[in-house]
Formats: C-alpha cells, sequence, structure tokens
C-alpha cells in the first residue's frame, strides 16, 4: 500500500493492499493455516511473556507485509478502545499479568487477520473459503453461497462503516454530533434500506430462498 490510499477501520475485513513481498506471494491456503495456527497457539501459550511474544511476532509479519502502521493503527482504534477497557477490567480483577497477557493475545488475533485481509486478494480468500466448504454440500449447504455470503460482509462492513461516517458529518453540522438519536436512528434506517436493497437483488436472481 506504499504511496496508495490508507486503509479505513474497514480494512481490517478484507481490504487488500497490494504489494511484492513474501507475504503476498504467499499463498491463501499458507497464511489463513498460520492464522489458525496461531490461534491455538495464543490459546494454548500461558504468561504475559508469551503473549507479548506473540504480539512482537505479529508486528514482525505486518512490518514484513509492509502494513502502513499509521493507518493500520487508525483502524485498530476500535479495537484498541475494547482492549484498554477490557484490561482495565481485568488489572482490577486479576491483576496486571493477567490484563496484559489478555490485551496482547486479542491484538496479536485481529492484528493477524489483518495482515492475511490486507496482503491476500479477497477474490483468493472466497475461494478459498469456497473449496473449504465443498463437503459441507452433502448436508445442503452449497460453497457458493458461503463464499456469497462472505463476499457480502466483506462489501457490507465499507459501507456500514462509510454510512457511520456520512451520518456523523450531518449530524456534526447540524450541532448534534453529541445526540446519540441523530447519530444512531440515521444510520440504522440507512443499514435496514442496504440491507433491503441487497435481499432484493439476491432474490431477483434466485439467491434469496
Amino acid at each position: 500500500m506504499r504511496g496508495g490510499r490508507a486503509p479505513s477501520a474497514a480494512g481490517l475485513l478484507g481490504l487488500h493492499a497490494p504489494g511484492d513481498t513474501w507475504l503476498h506471494r504467499l499463498g491463501a491456503g499458507p497464511k489463513v493455516a498460520g492464522l489458525a495456527a496461531l490461534g491455538v497457539g495464543v490459546v494454548l501459550a500461558r504468561g504475559p511473556w508469551w503473549a507479548l511474544s506473540l504480539l512482537a511476532a505479529t508486528a514482525a509479519l505486518a512490518t514484513a507485509g509492509r502494513l502502513p502502521w499509521r493507518a493500520t493503527l487508525r483502524g485498530l482504534r476500535p479495537v484498541l478502545v475494547v482492549v484498554a477497557g477490557l484490561a482495565a477490567y481485568q488489572t482490577w480483577q486479576r491483576g496486571a499479568g493477567v490484563a496484559t497477557e489478555v490485551a496482547a493475545d486479542l491484538l496479536t488475533t485481529v492484528l493477524a487477520a489483518t495482515v492475511v485481509t490486507a496482503t491476500t486478494p479477497a477474490d483468493r480468500l472466497l475461494d478459498l473459503v469456497v473449496r473449504a466448504t465443498r463437503p459441507l454440500r452433502r448436508v445442503g449447504l452449497g460453497p457458493e453461497t458461503t463464499g456469497l455470503a462472505v463476499a457480502l460482509m466483506l462489501r457490507t462492513v465499507p459501507a456500514l462503516e462509510r454510512t457511520a461516517a456520512e451520518v456523523r458529518d450531518a449530524a456534526r453540522a447540524r450541532g448534534l454530533d453529541r445526540s446519540p438519536r441523530a447519530l444512531l436512528v440515521p444510520a440504522a434506517v440507512r443499514a435496514v434500506g442496504r440491507a433491503r436493497t441487497v435481499g432484493d437483488a439476491l432474490a431477483a436472481r434466485g439467491l434469496g430462498d
């Protein structure tokens, strides 16, 4: 993503950042398998030092993938808010060691997922989803339908973020940026409207059943 437009928070869920690093050249399968292995490691490894080590290793991968740190941190902002609250609660209930471990584990998982989506084109991830869910055809779940659901999710999150930003700007222009009603109601109405439009389009193509 060097020299390109900085990703928004929605970039955590599927914004591909083109590049020529070894992570970009690595196939989607190995990266997703590595992400799963890291998830297992996060669960099994105990103690704040292990958690911080995994976080440092994941940050090194993000650097190797040339993720722009300023934009990445901006995208992680909602997660950082949650992590800060969770760490404060864990510090109060169980001590600083546990709080550090929990916060580092959560950040490691989210950052690793960001690395995967930023270095892998969305179509390759969707192809992987389709291939992985082919055995589910026996129980009536079509892999193409699953891939379509994932694709819609990846496209919907950025759209919802844009909607929230537009609503926030409109409320700020009216001096209502501190009013929950002025922010939540229009955003909810527009989100529902978008969902109905997408549903009607799918039904028109015979995909709504």
